[in-house]
């Protein structure tokens, strides 16, 4: 089973000093389109009032610059460890047993916006871009992404996928039909749909995953576990879609 994660905008400084290593990373069919978008922002660093007007920065925000410029030197460490917000805190990977840390090494992917889909425990540095940008250099990130990693999935074969991407990045990346897989909506326990505590969910739903390292590869085996492990997934009439059921009690007032 593989799992995709959406990136967050927001991320966690420093790291060591070794500069991204692409040939390490998952699905390494991605490196030419890798290459062509670091490259592409990079050189938007060079002028920083066009950077700033491109990425759609603030005044405050203007020192993120800088990150675009020093992608190729910047320090690195893991993409799980590398992003913050509500997900990224609720699953919390630094806290995680090694056991825990290997299993999201193989069974994570974060698909970001200049990346494409790495490994939970590839390098990254720090980089500021968003899946609507449009980046002087390159074509529309959804034609730079899309068939690239559609094919890189098709050739990786996993044997399911669950889907916890935003809409925005599953655009960039289209799990192809021949590989099976599920998208995950959360909702509540009414059946009211959730969109900011829907992050919240689904890391506490990773870091259940991690720590309880099923071997599901099916949808079956998913929900089975998921049964086992005191977690609400439950079938649609979509068979693509399954639904993660959060009791309107645990989720914060409107």
């Amino acid at each position: 089973m593989k799992i995709l994660l959406p990136p967050s905008e927001t991320k966690r400084p420093g790291g060591s000093r070794r500069p991204a290593a692409l040939e390490t990373w998952a699905l390494p069919g991605l490196r030419p389109e890798r290459e062509r978008a670091i490259d592409a922002l990079i050189a938007l660093a060079g002028d920083e009032d066009a950077a700033a007007r491109v990425l759609k920065l603030s005044d405050r925000q203007r020192g993120e610059i800088v990150h675009n410029a020093e992608l190729r030197t910047a320090p690195t460490m893991p993409a799980v460890d590398r992003y913050t917000g509500v997900l990224y805190d609720a699953l919390d990977a630094p806290s995680l047993s090694a056991a825990a840390r290997r299993w999201l090494g193989t069974h994570v992917w974060i698909h970001s916006a200049p990346f494409g889909p790495v490994g939970a425990l590839d390098r990254i540095p720090s980089y500021r871009l968003g899946a609507a940008v449009a980046v002087p250099g390159l074509p529309p990130l959804r034609r730079l992404w899309a068939d690239a990693v559609s094919a890189a999935m098709r050739e990786a074969a996993p044997s399911f996928v669950l889907d916890l991407r935003s809409e925005a990045y599953v655009s960039l990346g289209p799990i192809p039909a021949e590989v099976p897989s599920v998208y995950v909506r959360v909702v509540t326990d009414t059946g009211r749909a959730l969109n900011h505590f829907n992050k919240h969910a689904k890391g506490d739903l990773v870091r259940t995953l991690a720590e309880g390292r099923p071997r599901a590869t099916t949808r079956r085996g998913l929900l089975s576990w998921a049964g086992s492990a005191g977690i609400d997934l439950r079938e649609t009439e979509d068979p693509s879609v399954i639904e993660l059921v959060i009791a309107q009690a645990s989720t914060p007032p409107a």
